[in-house]
């Protein structure tokens, strides 16, 4: 069965101030559309079909009805409660989500869904898409949940091109190559991760920048990169203070070589 890297769903109370601080370091957001059935909303920065989903509460008490939708539950805990902003979670997409959900559950994981899911952009047009999770344990790096879209990934880069939506960064030719984890355990949960996706891990590296021992699994589209921290660091800090969590973008052809911290999240450009 095979898997792409599909999105990188980072909370924020207000989505739409993500555009103007990442416009200033290049990197183009525009504005979304509404999930009206889960009272939520977002901003989108797109790197081919790899993209980051900028997510916020527009209705918590629509919200808070939901139960199977675990990325609902999850920045209802999380950015309503805790009011904890930043990269959450990653959306994995796959063409044969029904097929996916069987085998899950025969390897004995529960599962919540398919189940549909729909956004209406500014201009009303309907994008439609289904989505399953996974159950997760507390306090361990929440596991992607996986995306099956109505249309083919060539009609949907096609749409995005013709909204003006790709090209806009500083770099054209800009790459979302990589989304990072900061974990406790390194081996664990790059197997655990690398068994679900079907994906043998690299090889272990130093990563200087994030002074963290790290591998990666190199999804299509955009990689996985683990890290666990070594000595004080950007990857300690984000550990001791959030836990195990996505904390990094590293875009490459960015014409520039900098680590900065933004919106409750660390960006490398390469």
């Amino acid at each position: 069965m095979n898997f792409s890297f599909d999105h990188l769903v980072w909370f924020h109370h207000n989505p739409e101030k993500a555009i103007q601080p990442l416009s200033e370091k290049g990197v183009h957001v525009a504005h979304g559309g509404r999930h009206d059935t889960w009272g939520t909303y977002n901003t989108l920065s797109y790197f081919g079909l790899s993209y980051i989903e900028f997510l916020g509460i527009e209705v918590l008490t629509i919200a808070e009805q939901h139960e199977e939708n675990r990325l609902i539950t999850q920045i209802v805990e999380q950015l309503a409660k805790e009011n904890r902003e930043g990269p959450a979670k990653i959306a994995i997409r796959t063409n044969h989500i029904h097929k996916l959900a069987i085998k899950l559950k025969q390897d004995g994981h529960t599962v919540y869904g398919p189940l549909p899911g729909q956004r209406v952009t500014a201009n009303g047009e309907v994008i439609q898409w289904t989505l399953l999770f996974i159950e997760e344990h507390p306090n361990q790096l929440s596991l992607p949940f996986f995306i099956q879209w109505d249309n083919s990934d060539k009609e949907r880069l096609s749409a995005i091109k013709e909204q003006g939506l790709l090209g806009r960064h500083s770099d054209e030719n800009s790459k979302l190559e990589c989304v990072g984890f900061v974990v406790r355990d390194l081996e664990d949960t790059i197997r655990t991760w690398g068994d679900l996706l079907n994906l043998t891990p690299s090889e272990e590296f130093w990563d200087e920048d994030l002074q963290a021992r790290c591998q990666k699994l190199e999804l299509p589209g955009t990689h996985l990169l683990f890290c666990t921290p070594d000595r004080e660091g950007p990857a300690e800090k984000v550990l001791h203070e959030r836990g195990e969590t996505p904390f990094l973008v590293n875009i490459s052809q960015a014409n520039q070589n900098s680590l900065f911290e933004l919106l409750n999240g660390y960006w490398r450009f390469q």
